[in-house]
């Protein structure tokens, strides 16, 4: 797991972040492209 996939995913679930703010999210090393997949539940 990544070293910020929990606040990812946090930010996600709560409303916070969009599914392109967390796919961005990729792009940055914060998470992978299969725990993007995860967290948005695709």
């Amino acid at each position: 797991m990544s070293k910020r996939y929990n606040l990812v995913k946090k930010y996600y679930d709560d409303g916070f972040w969009t599914k392109a703010m967390v796919f961005n999210a990729i792009d940055k090393g914060w998470i992978t492209e299969e725990e993007y997949h995860k967290i948005v539940e695709e």
